[in-house]
């Protein structure tokens, strides 16, 4: 290596007739070449090929009169460095041919341009017009600002269908089993999307094959949106989605009374009478009323009790007639009708 080093320098290495000073100088100046001369002993280091790691998550699907296709951005090479300038991406769409080549489908595909960057996603929508009864292909790479780009993504193939129709506004509806939804519109299935509140976004919070759908998940006060997509089955599990409707917002009111109590029974006792009947199943049941008349008279309230169903009455008079009947109430304070009465002689 120091011959390799310093080929063009001229150094007597000869020190057999300086004595043990001229021992010291030569040694001397063979460790400084060793340690001072060409850099580092060891095989030299492979150059960096910088080239972008293969995008492995594209997904696409249909929404109305676009392909809606997304992925990730690389970030690193592969060999795990990060990518210092932005990437190029190439998506390209074609006829998906069976048996499928990538590199003849490549040939003929078209490149689609631009698309919407957020969080580190990229978001293309590309026409169907000029696809429709058509299967295509669609895969995408990066290519680094060095030219070198990475190997194709995962590939998506699906059929493009002429753009499904888009559901009307929905309607609301207060209802006693919670909020009616219903919209109309063609499709063979319909995705309710709900927005609860203060929420940031829409989640699905049902898919059903019928024109409405009624959401009891509630709470009376608090404000709720709704969205409705229709969906049109391709095969193979996939599914061509129509735009989004134009949402609906509202705010549930309890106007709805609980059941009426069935089931009650009187039993007479020394001092009063003992009343129990069957339970409302009501979640928000607040409780339930007593009423009593004697004889003939008006019905008068008694009382309101818990949820729990029983209730006694003492300081009867002898020798009278008396009625009962009972309602529930919920905690809003709607009050249901009476149940039927019953009667009760005091001896």
């Amino acid at each position: 290596m120091i011959a390799a080093c310093y080929a063009n320098r001229v150094i007597d290495f000869s020190w057999r007739s300086h004595g043990t000073a001229g021992k010291c100088a030569g040694a001397a100046i063979l460790l400084l070449l060793v340690t001072a001369g060409c850099g580092y002993i060891g095989q030299p280091l492979v150059p960096l090929a910088n080239v972008p790691q293969r995008i492995p998550d594209l997904a696409a699907v249909q929404r109305g009169a676009s392909l809606v296709v997304h992925c990730t951005i690389p970030t690193l090479t592969t060999e795990n460095n990060p990518i210092e300038k932005a990437v190029r991406l190439e998506l390209r769409v074609g006829v998906a041919a069976n048996p499928f080549v990538p590199g003849d489908w490549a040939t003929g595909a078209q490149e689609v341009s631009p698309f919407e960057s957020q969080n580190g996603m990229a978001t293309f929508h590309v026409p169907v017009q000029e696809w429709i009864g058509k299967r295509v292909a669609i895969g995408i790479r990066s290519i680094a600002s060095n030219g070198k780009a990475s190997d194709w993504s995962n590939f998506e193939s699906l059929p493009v269908v002429a753009p499904p129709q888009t559901p009307s506004k929905p309607t609301v509806q207060d209802t006693a089993a919670g909020e009616k939804i219903g919209w109309t519109g063609e499709g063979e299935r319909f995705r309710v999307l709900r927005k609860a509140g203060d929420e940031n976004g829409f989640t699905v919070a049902t898919t059903v094959a019928v024109h409405e759908w009624t959401d009891t998940a509630i709470d009376y006060g608090k404000t709720y949106s709704y969205e409705v997509q229709s969906l049109v089955d391709e095969g193979s599990s996939q599914t061509a989605e129509s735009e989004i409707s134009p949402p609906t917002a509202v705010t549930p009111k309890d106007t709805f009374a609980p059941a009426v109590p069935a089931g009650l029974h009187a039993d007479r006792a020394a001092t009063g009478v003992s009343l129990v009947w069957e339970p409302d199943s009501e979640p928000d049941l607040g409780g339930y009323r007593i009423y009593r008349s004697e004889g003939s008279g008006a019905w008068q309230k008694l009382a309101d009790v818990s949820a729990v169903p029983t209730y006694s009455d003492s300081g009867l008079e002898h020798g009278k007639i008396y009625h009962y009947a009972v309602s529930a109430f919920d905690k809003t304070g709607n009050e249901s009708e009476r149940s039927a009465p019953v009667e009760v002689v005091f001896p």
